[in-house]
Formats: structure tokens, C-alpha cells, sequence
């Protein structure tokens, strides 16, 4: 078996806060603290453990998804007025894209992460 991501720690100035407005738009449960981590479990078991930070550097975290649950987290960004953009140089033009015979769009959290949402997988073309 090729070894498996478990967990990764993300970041913030305000783990709560971070963790509940990723867990709103993403459609992830939130549970209670684990230890000092306020953790975030995806759908294949990954937890995101938000961690509070002093110096947060910016990361990127990209979520594959199916159609119905695009449509949902777009809809989700859209009701809470998050800006979000096309292409990871351009997260603001509130556009999506249409690569990799998929869609796909990113937005950044209050901390300057940019989270990635797509329907279909990178291919080389």
C-alpha cells in the first residue's frame, strides 16, 4: 500500500474561527478540540488540524470533489459572500474554470491560505 496523508496542520491566527468557516463552506463536520488542535476530518479520513499561530505562513490546500458537491460549495461561497477566482494567480474575478475536462475555482480563508476546489483531477495535456 503507498503510504496515505493522515493529517496536516493548517495554521491561523484563530483556529476555531478558521475551522468553522472551512467546515461551513467545505460541508465538513465540526467536532470538539483534539488536544490544542481544533481538527477537520475530509471525506477519505484526512484531518485538517487547525492550530493557532502566531506567524501563519500561507498554504494551499486543494479539495477534489464531486459535481453536486461543487455546485453546493460554490453555493456556499457565494451565500457568504467569499470572494473566490479562476486561477490561483487571478482568486478574485469571481469566475470558475474549466480545466482538466472538470471545473474548478480558489478562494482564501481569513488567515491567506488558498483553498482549491475541483471536479476532476490535474492530467498532462
Amino acid at each position: 500500500m503507498p503510504p496515505s496523508l493522515d493529517h496536516t496542520i493548517v495554521p491561523s491566527h484563530d483556529k476555531i474561527a478558521s475551522a468553522k468557516f472551512i467546515s461551513r463552506i467545505l460541508g465538513l463536520e465540526y467536532d470538539e478540540p483534539f488536544g490544542h488542535f481544533q481538527p477537520l476530518k475530509a471525506a477519505n479520513g484526512l484531518s485538517l488540524d487547525f492550530a493557532d499561530r502566531d506567524d501563519v505562513p500561507h498554504h494551499h490546500y486543494a479539495f477534489l470533489v464531486s459535481d453536486d458537491e461543487f455546485d453546493g460549495i460554490l453555493g456556499r461561497v457565494k451565500a457568504e459572500s467569499v470572494i473566490y477566482g479562476s486561477e490561483p494567480g487571478n482568486q478574485t474575478n469571481n469566475e470558475i474554470n474549466h480545466k482538466h475536462h472538470g471545473r474548478g475555482f480558489y478562494f482564501r480563508d481569513m488567515d491567506g491560505h488558498s483553498w482549491e476546489v475541483i471536479t476532476h483531477t490535474y492530467e498532462r495535456e
